[in-house]
Order: structure tokens, then sequence, then C-alpha cells
């Protein structure tokens, strides 16, 4: 058992250095792209990219749910060495999401063209462009939603190797074409839109037939088990409400400003959210790395091993972000200006906004996967999903009030911090584990942590006058403040010794 769970933790290691790896390489290269399609684009078609594929991505919304659902049975099967059953579930899943991409379609062809020509603020000489690239984001969304099953193999497997070396070639795709863009002498918008597509259906091709080939154990069938499929579709339906809800929050409340504001706020936002996603990165490929480990530990009814890491993974989600945002927060006038070069207005204060968003999140990302892992999601996603749907009506009622666009991240991160409470409340009553303890050791800790790495480099910022210096400045007390701090105030024995192995991991890789 201990040797199991040696290995297990080597495994998680290796996979999120893996990730890690995948990470550095795709942010540098995502906000360099984002500089060179902004420019490519201007500040108007990029913000009408944004809002139009912002509509697909809200008829695409269960694509969430249905990856969590794919993930989790996979994941629960072969945690359970039921491997006779998976071809079963497999086929039972890729139904699921052919028929959930016909769905899409109908809806994306009939009230999402409505919203296009009725509802967004386009202006009238772009209306037939935001049309060709609604069209292509379409396309882009059947085909994603189809690869949801191929993803959910790979990740479900540990084999996060190839993961991460498609999305190296994946953003590589997309510096290409912002290339092409700003060369070509077709209307930018259309080729932009269509080139992505290509990139889509290429990547989806490659997935395929890896698939394939490394897991020859699965084979489709469109017969299926209906008890099979009834039992996803049963974890998929509630998964539906917090997908609904969190797209809702997202492209609902996008929708909304470009009615209120036009498509330079929307921008600003899209541009806000490139930055965070950047970050996010680093908690989101920690709880991508764990997630198959709780749900093949919970499947075994190792409840020891799930708290074990619950309350790792809660803590080193914060740490990783709190790490990369010191910076970000202090200096994002210099950091935007020497990014982007031409700022949109409210981008400043989005970005800082959406970061704090993203730091009370971080506490919540494993808490999610143990939850799905338990199989026992209806009360948890309906509580979570109801209050994150707050967020549209809300944002819409300040905004209708005269208030300014960056009310609606205030407003979400007020709901962020209301779910929390009640996201550890409900996990608590499927697991019994102390809430004090979770308190005192995760957030309390993470809070001390968090004032005393930003101290150095806030004196710093304060002292001195804008420019490279204060930035590499700030930089360098960030990082230091924040390891001394993570290292020895938020870290326990067994997080110390579980980075060491880390490292260790990543010497022999």
């Amino acid at each position: 058992m201990i040797l199991d769970q040696s290995e297990n933790n080597k495994r998680i290691a290796k996979n999120t250095l893996l990730l890690y790896f995948r990470m550095f390489f795709t942010m540098a290269v995502t906000l360099y792209t984002s500089r060179v399609i902004l420019k490519a684009l201007g500040v108007e078609d990029f913000g009408i990219y944004n809002v139009v594929a912002g509509i697909v991505t809200l008829f695409s919304f269960f694509s969430g749910a249905l990856s969590s659902a794919a993930s989790r049975f996979i994941s629960f099967e072969l945690g359970s060495n039921n491997t006779s059953y998976l071809s079963k579930v497999f086929s039972a899943i890729f139904i699921i999401h052919l028929l959930f991409s016909v769905v899409v379609v109908c809806f994306a062809e009939t009230i999402g063209l409505w919203v296009v020509n009725c509802k967004l603020t386009i202006p009238p000489e772009r209306i037939f462009a935001a049309h060709v690239v609604y069209q292509f984001s379409v396309f882009s969304c059947i085909v994603g939603i189809m690869q949801i099953p191929l993803n959910a193999m790979i990740i479900a497997h540990e084999r996060l190797g190839i993961y991460a070396y498609m999305s190296i070639c994946e953003v590589i795709g997309k510096l290409s074409i912002a290339f092409v863009v700003t060369y070509c002498s077709f209307d930018h918008l259309i080729v932009y839109g269509m080139l992505l597509f290509s990139l889509v259906v290429i990547l989806f091709v490659i997935y395929f037939i890896y698939c394939r080939k490394k897991f020859p154990e699965y084979r489709f069938s469109f017969v299926s088990e209906k008890e099979i499929v009834k039992n996803i579709l049963g974890y998929f339906s509630f998964s539906l409400w917090g997908a609904a809800a969190y797209v809702l929050k997202d492209q609902g409340v996008n929708v909304v400003l470009n009615i209120f504001f036009g498509p330079v706020v929307n921008a600003s936002r899209a541009i806000s959210y490139q930055v965070n996603s950047a970050i996010n990165s680093f908690a989101q490929n920690l709880t991508l790395a764990m997630s198959p480990q709780i749900i093949k530990s919970y499947a075994c009814n190792d409840i020891h091993r799930v708290l074990q890491l619950l309350f790792r993974g809660t803590k080193f989600s914060y740490f990783l972000i709190l790490f990369l945002s010191i910076p970000v927060i202090l200096e994002t006038k210099y950091v935007l200006s020497l990014w982007l070069g031409q700022v949109p207005e409210y981008t400043l204060i989005f970005v800082r906004l959406v970061i704090v968003n993203t730091l009370i999140d971080s506490f919540t990302y494993i808490i999610g996967a143990t939850v799905q892992a338990t199989g026992r999601i209806k009360k948890y996603q309906l509580c979570v999903g109801g209050i994150l749907l707050l967020n549209l009506p809300l944002s819409y009622f300040f905004l209708r009030l005269g208030f300014s666009p960056y009310i609606t991240f205030l407003i979400a991160i007020l709901i962020a911090i209301l779910c929390l409470v009640v996201r550890v409340l409900l996990l608590n009553s499927l697991l019994r584990f102390s809430i004090r303890e979770f308190v005192e050791k995760i957030l309390g800790l993470s809070l001390l942590v968090t004032f005393m790495s930003y101290v150095l480099p806030f004196i710093i910022y304060i002292s001195f006058a804008e420019g490279f210096m204060r930035f590499l400045l700030v930089v360098v007390a960030g990082i230091i403040g924040a390891l001394i701090s993570i290292w020895f105030v938020g870290f326990g024995y067994t997080e110390r010794e579980f980075v060491k192995k880390m490292i260790f991991v990543k010497s022999n890789i």
C-alpha cells in the first residue's frame, strides 16, 4: 500500500512537471500571440471576435459537464480495475457527445443568430465578417465537443505527456495563424476564424489517431447499454447546472457588457481573461494531474488518501497562483504596456480584479474534483450553481443603474467568497473532515502567506518610480518573499517532503 502510494505520488509529480513545462511554454507563446493578433485585428475586431465566439460558448455550456462526466466514469472504472466495462462506458460517452453536438447546432443556428443580429453591438460594416466568424466558431465547437471523450481517455490513463505536447503544438499553430493574419490581404477577422477552425480539425485528427493506437481496448459501438447511458446522464444532468452557471457568469456577462458598452470593453475583458488564464493554468494543471488519483483512490475506498490529496492540492493550488500574481497585480500597468503596447480602456483594473477572483476560486478546484469523485454531486451542483447564476442578473441590474463595467468583477468576487463557504460545508457533508482544520491550515495559513509575500514587493512598488528597474525589483522581491513564506509558513513537513520528491522526479525525467 505504501509502495503504491509512493508510485502514485511520483506519477502525480511527473505529470505535474510535464504540464508545467507545457504551461510555461504555452503561456509565453499565448501572451505574445495575443499581442500580435490584437495588432492584426485592431481593438474593435478583437472585441467582436471574442463576443461572437462567446455566444457559441453559451450554447456549448454543457461541454464542461460532459468533460467532467467522461473523465469521472473512465477514471472510476480504471480505479475499480473493471477494464471489461471500459468499451461500454466509452461508447455511451461518445454517443452522448454526438447527440449534444446536434443540440448545439440547433440552438446556435436559431437563437444564437438572433442574438448576433438583434442584440449585439456590432458596427454595420462588420456584420458580414461577424457572421462568417460565428459559423466557423460553431464548427470549431462541434469538433471540440467530439474531442472530449478522447481527452478524457488520455487524462484517465494519466498519459499527460501527449496532452502537454499537443497543447504546445496548438499554441505554435495559433501564433503561426496570427502572423498569417497580419500579412494577408483578405479580411483579417474572417481569415482568423477560418484558420482557427482548420487548426481545431487537425488537432482532433491527431488525438483520434493517438487514442486508436494507444488504447485498442476501447472499441466504439452504436449499441450501448441503457443503464450506463442512464447513469452518465444522471451525473451529467446535475453537472449541467453548474456548467451553465459558469458559462453565464463568464460569457453571459460578456454579452451584457457588449450591450451596455460595445466591443471595446469586450476586448479589455478578453485581455484580462487571457492574463488570468495564463496564471490560472498553474492551479488547473495541478488539478488535472491530481484528479485521476483522487477518483481512483475513492473507487478503492481509500478515504484517507482522498483527504490527504484534498488538503495538499488545495493549498498548492492557491500558492501557485499567488506566486505568479504578485508582480502582475502590482505592476499591471507596466506589464500590459510592455506586452500589448496599445492597452484598451479598463484593462488594468479588469486584470487586477479577475486575478483576485481566481485566487479565491483556487481554493475550490480540488474540492470540485473530490466531490466529482464521490459521484454524489446533486446537492453540490444545485447549491453552488444557484449561487453562481446570480452573477448575470446582479451584473445587469448594477450596469442598468449606471455603474462602471468593473462592477461585474466585484460582484463575481463576492459571489466567489460565498461559494467557497458553501463548497466546504457541502464537501464536509460527503466526506466528514475537520472544517476547523481546513480553515486554520488552508485558509488561515494562505492569508498569512499572502500578507508576508506582498510586504517586500509592495514597499519597493511605492518607493520607486515606474519603470523597468522597479518592475525587476518587484519580480525578484515577489519571488523571494513568496518562496520563503510558502516554504517556512505555508508548508508543513509532509508538503516540503512532497516538493522535494517532485524536484527529485524532475531530475530523473
